[in-house]
């Protein structure tokens, strides 16, 4: 996934969480955030971010912020809709099926919408998709805040796969330098309880890091993880 038209940034605050205030070329800015979650460890202030500028005038707000350098030290991508994106390619390469596999997203089975539903020659599949952006430590950590839609989905993804279907929840860390994912169970222990009966049910768990730059995010490899 590569980003166009990328511009550095200063960091200030964070009015609410759709907005955050920017210093762009010594001028402030209201920039969209492209993620509503938490991010408090990330958006600290003065902290360097890239944001993307858009070509369409009619916004009200012509950057979106994209990427953090945490700690000054990590990049870490903050866009909640890029995790899809990646996903879909690393799926297209030919990772987990045959590159002929048939790919379609928002599949609705019930009343539950997942990432991805995936037929291949005999292979029946769903896959939900999680982006992580919380990290301390080396630990890469979901979700950052309660997520009922979260509970809801893993809990469907277990009937499914009690029903003979080959399930996954892939969790895409947004960044490099993390060696474990645990589930938060500390803001959301519903969703840690969840996930803790998805592998009881066979439900496949994919913990995925990413390169990041200051312009892209690709998916590099698997990392472990610890759901006890």
């Amino acid at each position: 996934m590569i980003y166009k038209n990328i511009v550095k940034g200063k960091f200030i605050s964070r009015p609410n969480r759709f907005i955050a205030r920017v210093l762009v070329d010594g001028n402030e800015e209201i920039v969209h955030v492209k993620n509503t979650g938490r991010c408090k460890e990330l958006l600290t202030d003065g902290a360097l971010v890239y944001l993307q500028k858009s070509d369409k005038l009619e916004r009200k707000t012509k950057y979106d912020l994209i990427t953090v350098l945490k700690n000054g030290t990590n990049l870490v991508n903050m866009d909640s809709q890029v995790p899809n994106d990646l996903v879909f390619e690393y799926l297209s390469e030919g990772n987990l099926f045959s590159k002929g596999a048939k790919i379609k997203r928002e599949f609705t089975n019930g009343d539950s919408r997942f990432d991805f539903y995936v037929e291949d020659k005999d292979r029946r599949a769903f896959l939900e998709v999680k982006g992580v952006t919380l990290e301390n430590d080396g630990i890469a950590s979901f979700p950052d805040a309660p997520t009922k839609r979260g509970v809801k989905h893993l809990l469907h993804l277990c009937d499914l796969a009690k029903e003979g279907f080959e399930t996954y929840v892939v969790f895409v860390i947004q960044m490099k330098g993390t060696y474990l994912f645990v589930p938060n169970r500390k803001t959301h222990k519903e969703f840690a309880d969840a996930l803790l009966k998805c592998r009881e049910c066979g439900v496949n768990i994919l913990c995925l890091d990413c390169v990041v730059t200051e312009n892209s995010i690709k998916i590099d490899k698997s990392i472990d993880f610890d759901l006890d």
